[in-house]
C-alpha cells in the first residue's frame, strides 16, 4: 500500500487542498491549482461532502477550473443525487474548462484500495468532450462501458482488482487521441478477475493509433501478461513501457526479453519485481546501452508456506 499516495499535482498543477485553506488564505486563481477537494466524515465534526462542493463552486470562479481531485467524500461515488459523478454531471455548464478529473484520491489512513466504493465513471466523459485526463483509484463497483472520447489523452485506473469488464470496456472504447492509459489489474481475491484475453484489443494496436505509454500493472498475474506483451504489435508504437508491481517472475522477463525489440523505448519499468540477480543483468545488458532507461528495483519478497511459495502485487487490499 506504500505505492498509494495523495495526489501532489495534476494535470501539470499543484494539489491545493481547499478545505484546509478556504477562508485561512488568499485562494488561487481558479486555473492556477487542481482543486483537492475532501471532507472528513467521522469524529466530533464530521463534514459533509454536498456542502464543501456547493462552496467550492461558490468560492472559485468555475468556468476557470482546469482540474479537480476527489478524495475522501464520505458517500459512496454513485449517480445518485449525492454522488461525486452525479454533483461532476450537474456541474458541467459551469465547469466549462475542466480538462482533468481525478475520482478516489484516498491514502490507506483513510480507506483501503479495496473499500472504494466507485460506479459506473463514464458519465463524466460524457459530460465533459473536452476532458484530458481522468483517473479512477478503487475498482469496487466501478464500471466502465465502452465509450467515444475525441480529447481524453490520460486514463488511469488504480486498483488492488481492476475487474475484467472495466478492461473490456476500455479495451472496446474509442479513443482516438490516447497517448497514456494505465491499468493497475489487482488480484482476483479483491475482484480482479481480468484475464490476457480481455487485453488483446489493447495489444493489438490500432485500437489506440496515438498510444505511447502503457501501464499493465500491479497484477498477480504479471508473467502472463508480460509474455502476451513480447509479442504484442501495440508495442512498436509505445515509448513508455510499465509492467511494475505485480508479481514478475525469471519466467515472465525471460519471455519479454526474447520477444521482440524493447531498444525503441526510452522507458521500461519493472520496479517491485521477483526476479533473479541473473535475469536483471540481462535486461539492464540488452537495453540500457540503447539507451534505455529500466527501473528494476524493489525486490518483492517471496513468502513459503508449508512449501507453497506465496509473491504477493505491490497493492491488494
Amino acid at each position: 500500500m506504500s505505492h498509494v499516495e495523495h495526489l501532489k499535482e495534476l494535470h501539470g498543477l499543484p494539489a491545493f487542498d481547499f478545505a484546509r485553506f478556504a477562508g485561512k488564505r488568499e485562494l488561487p486563481e481558479a486555473g492556477a491549482a487542481a482543486w483537492w477537494l475532501a471532507v472528513e466524515p467521522y469524529g466530533d465534526s464530521p463534514q459533509d461532502f454536498g456542502d464543501l462542493w456547493d462552496r467550492f463552486l461558490d468560492s472559485v470562479d468555475p468556468a476557470g477550473v482546469r482540474a479537480i481531485i476527489v478524495g475522501q467524500w464520505g458517500e459512496p461515488y454513485d449517480n445518485d443525487s449525492s454522488g461525486i459523478v452525479r454533483r461532476l454531471v450537474d456541474a458541467r455548464e459551469r465547469l466549462t474548462s475542466l480538462r482533468a478529473v481525478f475520482i478516489g484520491d484516498l491514502e490507506m489512513e483513510e480507506a483501503e484500495i479495496s473499500w472504494i466504493e466507485q460506479s459506473d465513471v463514464t458519465p463524466v466523459l460524457e459530460a465533459y468532450p473536452l476532458l484530458e485526463e481522468f483517473g479512477i483509484r478503487g475498482g469496487t463497483g466501478l464500471r466502465f462501458p465502452a465509450v467515444r472520447h475525441e480529447h481524453l489523452r490520460t486514463l488511469r485506473f488504480e486498483a488492488g482488482g481492476l475487474p475484467g469488464e472495466v478492461v473490456r470496456g476500455v479495451a472496446a472504447s474509442e479513443l482516438p487521441v490516447l497517448e497514456h492509459l494505465d491499468l493497475w489489474l489487482g488480484v482476483e481475491e479483491y475482484g480482479g478477475d481480468t484475464r490476457v484475453a480481455d487485453l488483446a484489443p489493447i495489444l493489438a494496436g490500432g485500437r489506440f493509433p496515438a498510444l505511447r505509454h502503457l501501464g499493465l500493472r500491479n497484477s498477480e498475474i504479471q508473467d502472463e501478461v508480460a509474455t502476451a506483451v513480447a509479442g504484442a504489435p501495440v508495442v512498436a508504437q509505445l515509448t513508455s513501457l510499465d509492467l511494475s508491481l505485480g508479481v514478475l517472475t525469471d519466467e515472465g522477463a525471460t519471455a519479454l526479453l526474447g520477444g521482440q525489440p524493447l531498444t525503441h523505448l526510452t522507458r521500461l519499468d519493472l520496479h517491485h519485481n521477483f526476479l533473479s540477480d541473473p535475469v536483471v543483468e540481462r535486461i539492464r545488458t540488452a537495453l540500457e546501452p540503447s539507451g534505455v532507461e529500466t527501473d528494476l528495483s524493489e525486490r518483492g519478497e517471496v513468502w513459503e508456506d508449508d512449501g507453497v511459495v506465496h509473491r504477493f502485487t505491490a497493492v491488494a487490499e
